[in-house]
């Protein structure tokens, strides 16, 4: 696709159906100008929804039976609690991209400082390397699956790379247009995938076994604690890309409604497929250990249903993948890849080509890899929403000039580049998050501990970054901006 860059304006959407063009986004990190905003609160419900549309959740239902050892009731209780609590987050700090019109790390430098923002930016790039791996490979094992199921195709690995350049470039495409396609891509995958999964709700509703799903019995608090951090990871990880899908609000939208929205649209898609997967794990215990995540579904269903299920469940992922590369290139340009935003979305793409070949073809275990890397996920992202929320609420503006302003010259320089108030806060509560974790790979030494075996390490990263930053001397405001520079008003949480 062809270049397209890195600064510019992109049509509203009156402009937009009024030409019945569909025009790739054109702009970068500045802010989106009052004119532009022509986006709406409730556009927010499919972003999330389709944020959501991910066979992994079954997977993960899945896991809360077999592996946490919990009955369908706290299944059901994890179901509720995740989205609340990971996507309240999300839609709180989204409410900074409505204030300052930015890209969430964009609005970042006015937190860290301009060099100093590019620590926890490189470490949430990186991050994003692995969410968008494990998207890739779901993809891809949905691809084979639908292969398998229709015309008897065995997975080979020349099969897994075709599929997955199949679904990464597909991811690419979407990604590189930008908002309006990503807009008009979760419209419709949200219709398909609501009727499907009703459709698969009916099926295992006169087909499962309900003596052997309620005759369960109930597993410890702390594994229902521990599900709800796993499933809450998700979520988390989608926190710094809040403000990147509510740039285009105006500034008298409502940030309740913004954060009603985040919260319903994610929980319309996680509660229902979680007890599906909950459900699923009766009849296929080994559904959670399975190399292949996927495949289950053709054993479960029947064709007709597996095969449309299977395909509308590839768009979501398609989706989810495209939502994280597009946020990934407004991070790689902050990071200093003086590159389109298209051209920064290609090397994450390049990315988890290869990592998703390697989890596909080396890994002996998906769902112990997945679990692992939503962990760290989650204690990698607290640390910067702690200091990042609570600058959010006390912040008065912000600069968009100086946002964009990398020299020594900018307000967001403050000293040598670098907040150290919040570089401070941000790097001991990171230390303190991985203290308290334990993965398949890894032990902090307080894993054992009752935060540890909780799974609370996220939790503990956020608290101790948010006390931190809050107590530590207040960063200097930024001197006014010059003539012609621009100033953009916060609003207020009550908007």
């Amino acid at each position: 696709m062809p270049a397209e860059p890195a600064t510019g304006a992109i049509p509203d959407e009156t402009s937009a159906q009024a030409t019945g063009k569909t025009s790739a986004e054109t702009r970068g990190l500045e802010p989106v100008p009052d004119a532009e905003r022509t986006g709406r609160v409730r556009e927010l419900v499919p972003t999330w929804v389709a944020a959501n549309i991910s066979v992994l959740l079954l997977t993960m239902g899945a896991g809360l039976v077999i592996f946490n050892k919990l009955n369908i009731w706290q299944v059901l209780v994890v179901a509720l609690a995740a989205p609340v609590v990971s996507y309240g987050i999300v839609g709180l700090i989204s409410i900074a991209g409505k204030r300052g019109g930015a890209p969430g790390m964009a609005l970042s430098r006015a937190v860290f400082g301009q060099r100093g923002n590019l620590f926890p930016g490189a470490l949430i790039w990186v991050a994003r390397w692995g969410w968008e791996t494990i998207n890739a490979v779901s993809g891809a094992y949905a691809v084979l699956t639908v292969l398998d199921l229709l015309f008897g195709v065995k997975s080979n690995t020349v099969l897994i790379v075709v599929t997955l350049l199949f679904f990464v470039g597909c991811t690419f495409v979407v990604s590189g247009l930008g908002i309006n396609a990503l807009r008009v891509c979760s419209k419709w995958s949200t219709y398909l995938f609501g009727g499907f999964s009703v459709l698969v709700l009916g099926y295992l509703l006169f087909t499962t076994d309900w003596s052997a799903v309620f005759g369960k019995p109930a597993g410890s608090t702390a594994m229902m604690v521990a599900g709800i951090g796993t499933i809450a990871a998700g979520g988390i990880s989608w926190v710094p890309s809040g403000p990147d899908f509510t740039r285009y609000l105006p500034r008298t939208a409502s940030a309740k409604g913004m954060v009603g929205a985040t919260i319903g649209g994610a929980a319309v898609v996680v509660i229902p497929m979680v007890l599906m997967g909950a459900v699923m794990a009766v009849a296929t215990p080994d559904l959670a250990t399975a190399q292949d995540p996927v495949s289950f579904i053709g054993e479960l269903l029947p064709t007709w249903i597996a095969v449309p299920y299977l395909l509308i469940a590839l768009v979501g992922m398609l989706l989810i993948n495209s939502m994280s590369m597009y946020s990934a290139g407004f991070t790689a340009q902050t990071l200093g890849i003086k590159v389109p935003r298209a051209a920064a979305v290609s090397v994450n793409a390049v990315i988890s080509l290869v990592f998703g070949f390697l989890l596909m073809v080396v890994a002996t275990s998906f769902f112990g890899s997945f679990i692992s890397f939503l962990t760290l996920l989650a204690v990698a992202f607290s640390a910067w929403i702690g200091v990042f929320g609570v600058d959010m609420l006390r912040r008065p503006s912000y600069d968009g000039a100086a946002l964009l302003d990398t020299t020594p010259g900018s307000a967001y320089w403050y000293r040598g580049g670098f907040a150290w108030q919040a570089m401070t806060a941000w790097g001991a509560a990171l230390v303190a998050g991985l203290l308290f974790t334990k993965v398949d790979w890894f032990s902090g030494p307080l894993a054992s501990t009752w935060i540890g075996e909780n799974g609370l390490g996220w939790v503990t990263g956020i608290l101790v970054s948010a006390a931190l930053y809050a107590v530590l001397p207040r960063t200097p405001a930024p001197a006014a901006p010059e003539s012609g520079a621009e100033r953009v008003p916060a609003g207020a949480l009550s908007n």
